[in-house]
């Protein structure tokens, strides 16, 4: 009498699977919760600041004032904040040396916390764009003097939102590698706050386009070409950043 002996598969680790795991980590996360007050901030403040006036204005004009807010300062730190909170979930419980000892790659640990950071970053600039036109249009409903005129161009306000996304991941590797890297929140914090206020005041410095904290800002420069360059930089620069995170992360021993 034979006794079947029990049969094993080894499966090779799927990226789809850590990326799943890290987007459970984020339901009911501080970090969904900034995803959703971050544009929600932004819109109040539209609405009130409209309700301020006493003319109209063009929806034009208070879809790009919004898109300005976004790209100036709330992104910028938006990001710093968010990139923080995503390693903070390794970084708090030490979870680093249980989770680089699965049987799966390396990178997809790292590449798993980029993708869900850009998917979150790309979801707070749709938000934005639906509460704020929300916001200009309960402004003229609560007073009819400032109601907003001309007709919404909503394909051009979220190509530019597009484009600010796109110029954005520079900025959002390099914090991402920052906030990874150190197991304290501080050198990601100094690094987006200093990042950022030089970004306001240097607005027009002709070495901004180069500048991660600044090319979101430049996709609302009057010279085309300037927004162009900046857009350029920005997404090559980010792709190649998060290419070399991946492999240094990789490499290196649990960040501390």
């Amino acid at each position: 009498m034979s006794v079947a002996s029990p049969t094993f598969s080894v499966r090779p680790a799927r990226f789809a699977t850590a990326l799943a795991v890290e987007a459970c980590k984020l339901r009911r996360s501080l970090a969904v919760l900034l995803a959703t007050v971050a544009p929600l901030l932004i819109a109040v403040f539209v609405f009130f600041n409209l309700l301020r006036g006493e003319k109209p204005a063009p929806w034009t004009m208070s879809l790009q004032f919004s898109a300005a807010i976004w790209a100036f300062f709330m992104l910028p730190m938006s990001v710093t904040a968010l990139t923080a909170l995503v390693a903070q979930t390794e970084h708090g419980p030490r979870a680093w040396d249980h989770l680089r000892a699965l049987p799966l790659p390396r990178w997809h640990l790292y590449a798993a916390k980029a993708v869900c950071v850009l998917a979150l970053v790309a979801a707070m600039s749709l938000l934005l764009a639906l509460l704020t036109s929300l916001a200009v249009a309960a402004a003229g409903i609560a007073k009819p003097a400032v109601a907003a005129t001309g007709a919404p161009d909503f394909a051009a306000h979220l190509l530019l939102l597009g484009r600010i996304f796109l110029a954005a991941w520079l900025l959002v590797a390099v914090q991402l590698w920052i906030a990874l890297r150190w197991a304290s929140f501080v050198p990601a914090l100094a690094t987006g706050i200093a990042g950022t206020f030089f970004a306001v005041v240097a607005t027009s410095a002709k070495i901004g386009v180069a500048m991660p904290w600044q090319m979101p800002v430049n996709q609302l420069a009057s010279d085309p070409a300037r927004a162009d360059l900046a857009l350029a930089l920005g997404l090559a620069g980010g792709i190649v950043a998060f290419a070399l995170m991946l492999w240094r992360m990789s490499r290196q021993e649990t960040p501390r």
